[in-house]
């Protein structure tokens, strides 16, 4: 089987145009102790509202929080696991800010 899709294509993401890491900081913060349903496995989580160098706001949880987060932080996304579908046991990925790593 053949794609055909050209490099002009819509569906085609051009890696040396994506970009490396999105990264921001830490605007404001909570400790999430009770959750939605979905997500009482992860309890108690970190949820923030991350600035990105872009300069837009955007939530998100944190994960990887070995220390008490900061205001003024600096996060990179990072994909992870989200949560898994019951029914059919489809395990779901989104993004999640990290401590950015030296």
């Amino acid at each position: 089987m053949t794609d055909e899709r050209s490099d002009d294509s819509p569906w085609v993401m051009r890696l040396e145009n994506a970009p490396k890491s999105i990264q921001g900081e830490v605007y404001s913060y909570t400790l999430a102790q009770e959750p939605p349903e979905d997500f009482v496995a992860q309890a108690p989580y970190h949820l923030a509202l991350v600035r990105l160098e872009s300069g837009e706001l955007i939530t998100a949880q944190l994960t990887d929080v070995e220390h008490d987060v900061e205001i003024g932080q600096r996060v990179e996304m990072v994909t992870r696991k989200l949560t898994t579908d019951g029914e059919r046991g489809v395990i779901v990925y989104g993004y999640k800010f990290r401590p950015l790593l030296k």
